[in-house]
C-alpha cells in the first residue's frame, strides 16, 4: 500500500466507443482493461506524491524526465513508449506569452502520463472536450489533438509578434525616438519564443514519424501538420527576428548620425569662438604696457572688434559650406 494519495489533475480512462470514464482512484495504476482504449493521467509537479508514484509505474528514465525541474522540447523512443517534452505559450493571467510553460508526457500504446508545473491551456481545453464526451479515439489522435492546440496558441503570439514589428516599422519613419524601449523588449520576445520553439518543430516532427507511432496513420497525418504549422511560426519569429535587427541597424545609425551632427555643430561653434576666447584672454592680462587702459573708449573698441571677428568667421564657414 502506498505512504500516501496522488492527487491527479485529471484522471480519465478513455473506452474505444469513445466515452470518458473518470478516475478516483486514490493511487491509479497505469493498466487498462480490453474495454479501455487508452488512459490519461494529468498530474502537478508539486504533488509530494509524484516521486513515488513514477517510481512504482513508469519506467526509470521516463519518472527522471517526468520530474525534471528543466525541459526542452524532446521526442525520444524509450522502453516501448515515448518521452515526450513540448512547451506552450505562458497564458495565465499576469504572465508573459514568451515565458513558455512545459509539458511533459510518457506515451505507450495505451497510457499517457503528463504532468505541469504551470496550467498548460492546450492541456485543459482537451481536458473540458473529453468532460463533455468528445475524447479522442485513440492516444495517437490525443496527442495530435494536444500538439494541434499547443501550435495554435504559438501561432496566435507570433501573429501578434508580427503585427507589432509592422507598427515598429513604420514608426521608424515618423518618432524613431520612441522606439528604444518597444524593439528591445519585441526582440527579447521572439529570442525566447524561438529557443524552444525551433527544437519543438524536431520534437514533432519525430513524433509525427510512423516509426516512432506505428499503426495511426490519421495521427500521424494530423502531427505532420502541426509540425508544418511549427515550421512556419519559426521561418516567422526568424524573418520577425531580422526585421527588428534592420530596425534597431536603422535606429542606431539615426542616431550616430544626430550625435555626428551635434558634435559637427558644437565644433564650428568652438572654432568660431576660439579666436574670440584667445583675445578676450590677452586682453585681460594684468601687465604693463597693455593698450587702451586710459580710453574711455577701450572696452568697446575691443567688444566690437571680437564681434566683428566673430561675424566674419560665420561668414567664412557659411561661404565654405561648414554650416
Amino acid at each position: 500500500m502506498p505512504d500516501h494519495a496522488i492527487h491527479p489533475i485529471c484522471a480519465f480512462d478513455i473506452g474505444k466507443d469513445g466515452t470518458a470514464t473518470p478516475l478516483n482512484a486514490s493511487w491509479p495504476t497505469v493498466t487498462v482493461d480490453d474495454a479501455t482504449a487508452y488512459r490519461w493521467l494529468h498530474f502537478d509537479l508539486v504533488d509530494p506524491a509524484l516521486e513515488q508514484w513514477t517510481r512504482a509505474f513508469l519506467p526509470a528514465a521516463a519518472s527522471s524526465a517526468l520530474r525534471q525541474s528543466e525541459t526542452r522540447p524532446r521526442c525520444d523512443l524509450h522502453a516501448g513508449g515515448l518521452i515526450v517534452n513540448l512547451r506552450g505559450v505562458n497564458l495565465n493571467p499576469g504572465a508573459d506569452p514568451d515565458d513558455m510553460v512545459s509539458l511533459r508526457l510518457w506515451v505507450t500504446d495505451r497510457l499517457i502520463v503528463s504532468a505541469r508545473v504551470r496550467k498548460v491551456w492546450a492541456a485543459d481545453a482537451l481536458r473540458q472536450q473529453i468532460e463533455q464526451g468528445a475524447a479522442p479515439a485513440s492516444v495517437g489522435m490525443f496527442l495530435a489533438a494536444l500538439t494541434f492546440g499547443l501550435t495554435k496558441r504559438i501561432e496566435n503570439v507570433t501573429v501578434e509578434l508580427e503585427e507589432e514589428a509592422d507598427a515598429i516599422e513604420e514608426d521608424a519613419l515618423t518618432r524613431p525616438q520612441d522606439l528604444g524601449s518597444r524593439v528591445a523588449e519585441c526582440r527579447q520576445s521572439v529570442i525566447k519564443l524561438r529557443r524552444f520553439i525551433r527544437p519543438q518543430k524536431e520534437a514533432l516532427i519525430e513524433l509525427a514519424d510512423k516509426k516512432n507511432w506505428p499503426g495511426d496513420e490519421a495521427a500521424s497525418v494530423l502531427l505532420n501538420e502541426t509540425a508544418n504549422r511549427t515550421t512556419r511560426s519559426v521561418e516567422a519569429l526568424d524573418a520577425t527576428h531580422e526585421r527588428l535587427s534592420a530596425t534597431q541597424d536603422h535606429l542606431d545609425i539615426l542616431h550616430a548620425s544626430a550625435l555626428g551632427r551635434n558634435s559637427y555643430v558644437l565644433s564650428v561653434v568652438a572654432a568660431i569662438f576660439l579666436p574670440l576666447g584667445f583675445l578676450t584672454g590677452l586682453f585681460g592680462i594684468n601687465v604693463g604696457g597693455m593698450p587702451g587702459t586710459t580710453s574711455d573708449y577701450g572696452f568697446w573698441i575691443v567688444t566690437g572688434g571680437t564681434f566683428i571677428i566673430g561675424v566674419a568667421l560665420f561668414a567664412v564657414f557659411r561661404f565654405a559650406k561648414w554650416l
